[in-house]
């Protein structure tokens, strides 16, 4: 039998290419259940993300690499699939979030493959369409939207567009272990009526507080809902970060509602922040867990950063 005759892949005719990205969000600024049943959560997005490369090849399979990565495998099948797309291709991702954290890890990896293919077959990758994308996959965080959103992430849909932040920082401490988001999304919860209506006044004085570029409130709304979380799934850490956060002067604390972070939310502009950050970390470092520093992002939810703190 003869040797199979070896194909050469021709660059723009059998092999086309296309990158993506989206950055990650550090846990929720607000996550609840709203009088009418609807859960919904708000972003923080930051500058750690994931950036992704696809190569089309018209006669090779699909791979994506790393090999764990099987929800994005998924999601550029199903879109090669249906623009009717022949072969496969190398899906490359390179992220800088930590899996099962409360990060959006998965939400992030999703969206910069939807744009990194959608732009190999000259696809609508707006955020709206993506969501159609991502929708059949699973729950996902609001990160193909630019800019503090709240997000409807068990029906996948944008609620509202709150606007930006001031610049800021995070000072997290990583309490340890790894959450799977879609299985804990999945746990039955009955929420009090008075307590959907809390849920609903604090998105009211968030969204406020977000067009008054209101950092001290956003703050308040957000350790606020930090409390909130630990019927549901409790911070050891919680009450020590309240107080360093008391102590300093932070605006509060951020919680990673379906992960495994409480972060302290400051002021990036206020003076003495090189101060104020040390003093943050060295306070964090007396706590169980990892200590990291994450920066919140620009509104162009498509660029997460290439350095950052640690």
């Amino acid at each position: 039998m003869s040797e199979p005759a070896l194909v050469a892949r021709r660059a723009g005719v059998d092999l086309d290419e296309g990158t993506g990205a989206a950055c990650g969000t550090f846990g929720e600024l607000l996550q609840g259940v709203l009088p009418d049943g609807t859960d919904f959560l708000v972003t923080l997005p930051i500058t750690h993300g994931t950036r992704a490369w696809f190569r089309h090849d018209r006669h090779g399979p699909l791979r994506v690499y790393p090999a764990h990565k099987t929800k994005s495998l998924r999601l550029a099948r199903a879109i090669l699939d249906a623009r009717g797309a022949t072969g496969g291709g190398s899906l490359v991702l390179d992220s800088d979030l930590l899996i099962g954290k409360g990060l959006a890890s998965s939400s992030a990896d999703l969206v910069a493959t939807a744009r990194a293919v959608g732009t190999v077959f000259d696809l609508d990758t707006s955020p709206t369409a993506i969501e159609d994308w991502l929708r059949p996959v699973e729950p996902t965080d609001g990160v193909m939207h630019p800019g503090v959103v709240a997000f409807e992430h068990l029906a996948v849909r944008l609620r509202d567009r709150l606007g930006t932040l001031p610049s800021a920082t995070v000072v997290a401490v990583d309490e340890g272990g790894r959450l799977d988001t879609v299985a804990y999304n999945r746990r039955p919860r009955y929420v009090p009526p008075a307590l959907c209506a809390e849920y609903a006044r604090l998105l009211d004085d968030l969204a406020a507080a977000v067009r008054r570029q209101d950092l001290a409130v956003v703050g308040a709304v957000a350790t606020r809902s930090a409390r909130l979380n630990q019927h549901r799934l409790p911070k050891r850490n919680l009450d020590a970060l309240v107080r360093i956060a008391d102590s300093l002067g932070a605006a509060g604390v951020v919680c990673a509602h379906s992960g495994t972070m409480l972060g302290l939310l400051l002021d990036a502009a206020a003076p003495g922040h090189p101060a104020a950050l040390a003093a943050a970390r060295a306070a964090c470092e007396r706590l169980p867990g990892t200590v990291s520093v994450y920066r919140t992002a620009a509104t162009d939810s498509t660029s997460p950063g290439s350095a950052h703190a640690s």
